[in-house]
C-alpha cells in the first residue's frame, strides 16, 4: 500500500527546538518508552471516510503471497471452484495475516464467477466489516454494486444447479446497505437512482416516486436532477387509476410539471410537456364531470350545481364546460341561486357543499 506521510511545519523558535531534544533523550534513555508514540501517521480517504493510518506498518505490509498468487491465476484461467477452495484453506490458515482483505476479494471474486453471487456478496461485506481501513474497500463496495445491478438486471441464482431464483428484493437490499456504507459518496448517489428506476420500470410507481424524490432532496446539485424530477412526475401521473378514483397523483403530476416547465424550458420542450399538461387538464375536465353527474344523479343539486360551475370556470374551453351548461339549465331554480364558487386555482374544488344542506 502506498502512503503519503503529513510533514510537520519547521519549528523556528528555539525553546520548541530545546523542548523537542529534552523529550527526545527522555526517550532515548527509557528503554520501554511506547514506540508507537513515535510512528509517523497520516490519513487517507477509505470507503467514503477519512482513516489514520500508520506508515511504518504499513510500508511492512507484503505486496504479495504465492497461495493467492495461484488462486488469482486460477480464476482469470476461469477454474472458480478449485482458487475458491485454495482461498478459504489459505484464509482458515491466516486468520491474522496483512493480506487476509485480499484472501476475502478473490474469494468472492471466484465466487463471483461461479454464480454464487449472494455468497461474494457476503465475503465483500466481511471484507468491509474487518478491515475498514483496507485500499480494497473501494473496490469491494463497486464489486456490491455489480452484484445488485446484475440480480435487477436478470441475473438469476442457481438451485439444484439452474439459474431461476431471482433475488430482485435482495438486490434492493444491497443497494441500500451501499448507500450506509458510503453515504454522500457517487456510489451511494449511483445506487439509489439505480433503486429508483428499477421501482419505475416494475411499475412500482409509488415506490419510484418517493426514491426520485430522495435523490433530488439529497443531491440537488446533480446534472441528473432535470430527468429524474421528470420521471417523478411520470410516476406520480402513472399511479392515476381513472376517473372514479382518487385524483391526488394527477394533481401532483401536474404541479410537479408546471414547475419543470418553469425551470428547464428546453427540456419541456424537448418531452413536449405542454401538450401533456393539456391532457391532465382534459383528464381533470372529465373527472369534475363525473362528479357533478353522480350529484345530479342522487339528487345533491348543491353538489352539482357548485361542480358544474367549478368546472366551466376552471376549464370553459373543454366539452365538459359544454355540457355542465347544458345540463345547468336542467337544475331546480333554488339550486342555482345557491353562492357560485370561487375562482380557485386550476385543478379540482378543495370543498363542496353538503348534500345534506338541501
Amino acid at each position: 500500500m502506498n502512503e503519503r506521510g503529513l510533514q510537520s511545519p519547521p519549528m523556528k523558535e528555539a525553546r520548541w527546538i530545546a523542548a523537542i531534544s529534552v523529550g527526545f533523550a527522555l526517550v532515548a534513555s527509557h528503554p520501554r518508552a511506547d514506540a508507537q508514540t513515535t510512528l509517523p501517521r497520516t490519513e487517507e480517504l477509505q470507503g467514503g471516510r477519512w482513516v489514520a493510518v500508520d506508515t511504518a506498518s504499513a510500508s511492512t505490509r507484503p505486496t504479495s503471497d504465492p497461495t493467492l498468487t495461484r488462486a488469482e491465476e486460477l480464476i482469470d484461467t476461469r477454474y472458480f471452484s478449485r482458487a475458491f477452495s485454495l482461498v478459504v484453506d489459505w484464509l482458515r490458515a491466516n486468520p491474522s495475516h496483512p493480506l487476509r482483505d485480499r484472501g476475502l476479494l478473490l474469494a468472492a471474486d471466484a465466487l463471483y464467477g461461479y454464480g454464487d453471487r449472494i455468497r461474494a456478496f457476503y465475503y465483500l461485506d466481511e471484507l468491509m466489516d474487518e478491515h475498514p481501513e483496507s485500499p480494497l474497500f473501494p473496490t469491494a463496495l463497486d464489486r456490491q454494486f455489480q452484484i445488485a445491478d446484475a440480480f435487477l438486471n436478470g441475473y438469476k441464482s442457481r438451485f439444484v444447479g439452474l439459474p431461476i431464483v431471482g433475488r430482485e428484493d435482495e438486490a434492493i437490499e444491497m443497494l441500500y446497505r451501499i448507500q450506509q456504507r458510503s453515504p454522500g459518496s457517487p456510489l451511494a448517489e449511483k445506487a439509489l437512482l439505480r433503486t429508483a428506476n428499477y421501482y419505475y420500470e416494475s411499475a412500482d410507481y409509488d415506490l419510484a416516486s418517493d426514491a426520485f424524490g430522495a435523490y433530488v432532496q439529497r443531491y440537488p446539485r446533480s446534472p441528473l436532477v432535470p430527468q429524474v424530477r421528470l420521471r417523478q412526475a411520470f410516476a406520480n401521473l402513472a399511479q392515476f387509476r381513472g376517473l372514479r378514483f382518487d385524483a391526488t397523483p394527477v394533481i401532483d403530476a401536474r404541479a410537479q410539471l408546471t414547475s419543470i416547465i418553469a425551470d428547464y424550458p428546453e427540456l419541456a420542450q424537448e418531452q413536449n410537456l405542454q401538450d401533456i399538461m393539456q391532457r391532465i387538464d382534459g383528464t381533470f375536465a372529465r373527472k369534475l364531470y363525473v362528479v357533478a353527474d353522480f350529484y345530479r344523479r342522487t339528487d345533491a343539486h348543491l353538489g352539482a350545481v357548485y361542480t358544474y360551475r367549478f368546472l366551466i370556470n376552471a376549464y370553459p374551453d373543454s366539452p365538459e364546460a359544454q355540457l355542465a351548461k347544458a345540463d345547468l339549465n336542467r337544475m331546480p331554480t333554488w339550486a342555482l341561486e345557491s353562492p357560485p364558487p370561487g375562482k380557485g386555482p386550476i385543478g379540482l374544488p378543495s370543498t363542496q357543499p353538503s348534500a345534506s344542506a338541501e
